[in-house]
């Protein structure tokens, strides 16, 4: 009965300890300028900055000078058929190539269509004609603009004139299956604008929750570290006496606090601002339940590291480039090497972006996302059983602290 009484008094100990950390925590928490902004301001704020920067998706209307040496019908005509898309707007038609290379340096225009001399000829003549394109790579998506319109119009006019210069055979559809057997029809799937934002934005607010939880509780480390007389993470207290509930206690203050954050996020941002949100709400949930943990134990394992209240802005902030990129979204997964693959399942934010956007904009189930489903719950588990680590060696290092202390004021006195 003593041993059955022992344990009861031990479980009701540490039930009434989690919350008591817990308490203290979110008291933390709120008195911290520097984490309510992390925690508070950041995620909300950077989800409206990046979708209102965004928000256009695509380019219209990008800026184009044609050098037209050949004066042509056709070179006008090709030139009128460019400037009537609405990706591209010529600004200006010049004989001279110099010229359309000062308005590029003078940012008066962003491409230059080149049509050569003997454009029509060779075209009346039954030859093969080119159009160089030059375009300004500072950014792609002028490139993307320029390249898709001149490319649609080309194929345009030039199933045009074939169909003119073949002798009428037959009906005039037998002729159009004749000069374009195949036709060509573009369908974009899950991306109907071909925008940045519909396939870039929900990645950065994935990553948005991972990294204001690794900064916010990186201070917070780092700052108990700065006001422990020891320098340790965990205070001298009866309280703080036990591993597991020192780390249940400050998850528990962090859950609370990102389920309101990712409510904010993944569901009221993206209906602002129109982004794809063909998911499933239920698959969402269950999927972003192990990524926030996972980010959550992930931080609390790094904050063991902090030293200062300052480290973590210096040390994780230039992260978040890199990570976009390792997880496959801005720069295909294909062509990362192995090693940084690797790499990149360290961070939760990998699984967490790839399986995100699956479900998010694809519509896939957690059946098709079961891999980086379960990689996430394997993170937050590796990375609870490091967080317990540290904070043990931390209780006990914070209680040699206070031994060492004691013996050397008793001999003194």
């Amino acid at each position: 009965m003593k041993r059955e009484h022992r344990l009861r008094y031990i479980i009701k100990e540490g039930i009434l300890d989690t919350f008591y950390i817990w308490k203290d925590e979110l008291k933390n928490v709120f008195k911290d300028e520097g984490v309510l902004i992390f925690f508070f301001l950041v995620p909300f704020a950077y989800p409206l900055l990046y979708s209102f920067i965004y928000n256009n998706e695509v380019v219209h209307e990008a800026k184009m000078v044609v050098v037209d040496q050949s004066d042509s019908y056709l070179s006008r005509e090709f030139t009128r058929r460019v400037n009537a898309t609405p990706d591209v707007r010529v600004v200006a038609v010049s004989t001279d190539m110099e010229e359309a290379r000062r308005m590029l340096d003078r940012k008066e225009a962003y491409g230059i269509l080149y049509f050569p001399a003997e454009f029509s000829k060779d075209l009346h003549t039954g030859k093969q004609t080119t159009l160089p394109l030059y375009c300004d790579m500072s950014s792609l998506l002028f490139y993307k603009a320029f390249l898709l319109a001149t490319t649609e119009v080309s194929l345009d006019l030039g199933k045009e004139i074939s169909l003119a210069r073949r002798p009428f055979k037959g009906t005039v559809k037998e002729e159009e299956i004749t000069v374009d057997p195949i036709p060509y029809e573009s369908v974009t799937l899950f991306n109907t604008q071909n925008g940045f934002a519909s396939f870039l934005v929900p990645a950065i607010l994935i990553l948005v929750i991972q990294q204001t939880l690794v900064l916010g509780i990186g201070m917070l480390g780092g700052t108990a570290r700065e006001k422990n007389r020891f320098h340790c993470l965990v205070p001298v207290s009866r309280h703080f006496n036990g591993t597991l509930r020192i780390v249940l206690g400050k998850s528990l203050t962090y859950i609370l606090i990102y389920v309101v954050v990712c409510i904010w996020v993944l569901a009221i941002v993206p209906k602002l601002f129109s982004l794809p949100q063909v998911g499933d709400p239920v698959t969402v949930l269950v999927f972003i339940l192990p990524y926030l943990f996972a980010s959550i134990f992930f931080a609390m394992t790094l904050s063991g590291f902090m030293t200062t209240r300052e480290a973590p802005m210096l040390v994780f902030v230039f992260t978040s480039v890199i990570l976009i990129f390792i997880s496959g979204v801005s720069w295909p997964k294909e062509a990362i090497p192995p090693f940084w693959q690797a790499v990149g399942y360290l961070f939760p934010s990998t699984p967490g972006i790839q399986g995100f956007i699956r479900i998010n904009t694809c519509g896939a189930t957690l059946s098709e996302v079961m891999h980086e489903y379960h990689t996430l719950w394997i993170q937050a588990g590796v990375y609870f059983v490091l967080a317990l680590i540290i904070y043990r060696f931390q209780i006990i290092r914070s209680h040699r602290s206070l031994s060492e202390d004691i013996e050397d004021i008793l001999p003194s006195s």
